[in-house]
């Protein structure tokens, strides 16, 4: 078929590009900001990319299928000739998916709040190193496999299964379409504000994801959530629980944190299925192993877990944008992490505490996604930076969206956390934290940047290291 993908340069569009081309067929597509490093990863598969939307071009491609992301909205100039002509077809992503890629593969679907970029790519990973060749599509930049996509020639397929709708004509979560034999759902919050009304709403999607699941297949659950319990029994299919507490099935035990990684024991069935030592910091991203390493071992050919080997585990390495450093000399830290919940920010300050136990911690926070720039979690975010030993809070994104009753109020926030002796400061702009930050450098003592956001934080990151890179000579 030829299939055209408008949008294509996305993470999520892109990488499915490239395995639709890999199956055969004919791919091109457009974007309105078309630029490394996808750009150059589809045109070296040899995919066409057109620059912008324009309906009169649409229709002299001709197509077989057009696919529609879900940053595409009404009015776009393309998805409006769509909708006059009936002669061809368009489709959401995840359906594309559902109906090209998922056949005949045994699917493996990963959900959660917080963890699905990680948890995905271990999962792909382990499965990797044991000689599944599985497939796999992830949401993010692996460092231990060689793309975020591959199409694979056995029967696992791995997938990061996002609860964000499908498309601006299909409102259903992305998930609902990945026809899951494993169903991972590592946590569950209230997140994305712009399409879910409250936590009931984020749960009653999470419900219709796990009705997909066949009696054959088993879905994996965080045992220690409190909001996963209440989508509990699920009669129709295995459930397992996942977690530290006595009652789950597999259990992590003996966690322990230090500045080279951290280690702990999963126990399954009453008996020691491994001790991991790696380089990985933090609790949750212990709970993502074990997610993992329970999928790998279900959908591969061993009689039980116990036999599943998890010594690659210790050579993981993670993903792009998880707690990255982008700078380190003797008396300066710079790195950045993905987090936007107050959830994963404050599980992440934990884990880089005991990372670098002796470094005082500046943590710089844009408030970026829907939910995060939003009211909804004003006392949450009060709480979530209190570990830290300076908080600077960026620019509320697109501020001049929200009512100021509906938006986070970053300077009230700021007085909070002086009042627990944290020291905060808001700043009306990304710019005047930029130069703020780089005024004020101590070179008398051992510091630890991190930036917390899940855009660029207009290049503040990088100019920092920069910074840092011209005045010192880095390790």
């Amino acid at each position: 078929m030829r299939i055209y993908f408008m949008g294509i340069c996305g993470t999520a569009m892109g990488n499915a590009a490239l395995l639709l081309k890999e199956q055969g067929h004919e791919v091109f597509g457009c974007d309105s900001a078309v630029y490394p490093p996808m750009s150059n990863v589809l045109i070296s598969a040899g995919i066409e990319i057109l620059d912008g939307f324009d309906c009169d071009r649409l229709a002299a491609l001709e197509p077989d299928k057009v696919v529609v992301g879900n940053s595409i909205s009404r009015g776009n100039p393309e998805v409006e000739w769509l909708l006059d002509q009936s002669l061809i077809p368009f489709i959401s992503l995840p359906a594309l998916f559902h109906d090209l890629v998922l056949p005949n593969r045994c699917p493996i679907v990963v959900a959660g709040t917080h963890g699905k970029t990680t948890t995905s790519t271990l999962t792909a990973y382990l499965l990797k190193e044991a000689g599944s060749d599985p497939g796999w599509l992830i949401g993010g930049i692996p460092n231990d496999l060689p793309s975020g996509s591959a199409l694979g020639k056995g029967k696992p397929f791995v997938i990061e299964g996002d609860e964000y709708d499908s498309a601006f004509f299909d409102k259903r979560s992305k998930f609902i379409h990945y026809r899951p034999q494993v169903a991972v759902v590592n946590n569950l919050e209230f997140d994305h504000a712009d399409i879910f009304r409250d936590l009931a709403d984020v749960q009653r999607s999470f419900e219709h994801f796990l009705r997909i699941v066949p009696a054959s297949g088993y879905i994996l659950v965080n045992g220690d959530d409190v909001n996963i319990a209440a989508l509990l029994p699920v009669p129709w299919s295995q459930v397992i629980r996942v977690g530290v507490g006595e009652e789950n099935d597999l259990k992590i035990k003996n966690f322990k944190d230090a500045p080279s990684g951290s280690s702990f024991e999963l126990i399954w069935e009453g008996k020691t299925w491994a001790h991991v030592n790696w380089p990985m910091h933090g609790l949750f991203n212990a709970r993502n192993a074990a997610m993992a390493s329970l999928s790998a071992a279900l959908v591969s050919k061993c009689a039980s877990p116990l036999e599943f080997g998890l010594s690659s585990l210790k050579a993981f390495r993670g993903v792009r944008r998880r707690q990255d450093v982008l700078y380190k000399d003797d008396n300066s830290v710079v790195l950045e992490d993905f987090a936007h919940h107050p959830t994963a920010v404050a599980a992440a300050i934990e884990a880089l505490r005991a990372s670098y136990p002796d470094r005082r911690m500046t943590v710089c926070f844009e408030p970026r996604s829907n939910t995060a720039s939003s009211s909804h979690f004003q006392e949450a975010f009060s709480m979530a930076f209190n570990k830290a030993d300076s908080v600077y809070f960026g620019a509320v994104h697109r501020a001049e969206h929200k009512r100021r009753e509906d938006r986070l109020d970053t300077h009230l926030l700021a007085s909070v956390l002086q009042a627990k002796e944290v020291s905060a400061q808001a700043f009306d702009t990304n710019s005047a934290l930029k130069i703020h930050l780089i005024d004020h450098l101590d070179s008398e003592h051992e510091e630890l940047f991190v930036f917390f956001s899940n855009g660029s934080f207009d290049g503040i990151p990088e100019a920092l290291s920069r910074h840092l890179n011209q005045a010192r000579k880095p390790i």
